[in-house]
């Protein structure tokens, strides 16, 4: 299940773009976060997706969003992408996005502002970012065309899921493995601004990756066998 989160939208008219182009890909649970006045211009060009004009929700702040829905995954998007000393911004392309998730989980898909995306803020928030590959020449593209590409390749891979009788991890199983990276990083003194850094670098990693129910299991468990001999350790040398 998917929600398509739309932050501070500035134009009905790129409202109206957004609802059609879920409505081409079977989406209809679209989120505005603080919007503008949505009227009948965002009606004409939403054209036979009125209906997913009609259901939206809004939402005063992406935060409230994200506390009120439990959300499983959250998806942030970028139109430029960071490198080694971005972290906040290593980006997937849309295709990797698909092996990263769970389709059948409840995701949200969240764009940012049609003049300046989402906030560094914002996309901390997020599991994984994506950005699409374009051209050095006009790298930014418009927010419904950029939407129009994720989606179809997600759009792809539906009936590809869920795969067999693998369960998928679930949001709290990954937080659970964060948190006995987080207490490592502290047992092991970790300057505050490494710590979070690598923390966030660890997050984005579980968050590409395809973990299943029991690969998160024996992860949480070597972590806590870690965590445990490190306290042994630490009695001895007393």
């Amino acid at each position: 299940m998917f929600d398509v989160v739309f932050v501070e939208p500035e134009s009905p008219g790129n409202v109206g773009f957004m609802a059609r182009a879920m409505k081409n890909f079977g989406l209809n649970r679209l989120v505005l976060i603080n919007p503008c006045h949505i009227g009948e211009e965002a009606q004409c060009h939403a054209m036979h997706a009125q209906d997913v004009l009609e259901n939206c929700k809004t939402y005063p702040s992406l935060s409230q969003f994200l506390e009120e829905t439990g959300i499983d995954f959250k998806v942030g998007t970028t139109g430029t992408a960071g490198g080694s000393y971005n972290v906040h911004r290593i980006a997937v392309t849309p295709e990797k996005l698909t092996d990263s998730i769970n389709l059948d989980s409840k995701v949200a898909l969240i764009f940012g502002r049609e003049g300046d995306g989402l906030t560094n803020h914002e996309i901390d928030l997020c599991d994984v970012v994506v950005t699409i590959p374009t051209s050095n020449d006009y790298p930014i593209m418009n927010i419904s065309h950029a939407a129009a590409v994720i989606f179809y390749e997600l759009y792809k891979k539906v009936k590809l899921y869920p795969i067999g009788d693998v369960r998928e991890s679930s949001r709290q199983e990954r937080e659970d493995i964060t948190r006995y990276m987080d207490q490592i990083l502290g047992d092991l003194d970790y300057p505050p601004h490494k710590h979070q850094t690598t923390l966030t670098i660890f997050r984005r990693i579980l968050g590409r990756a395809f973990i299943t129910g029991r690969e998160a299991h024996t992860m949480k468990g070597v972590f806590r066998k870690i965590k445990d001999r490190m306290i042994k350790d630490h009695v001895k040398d007393k």
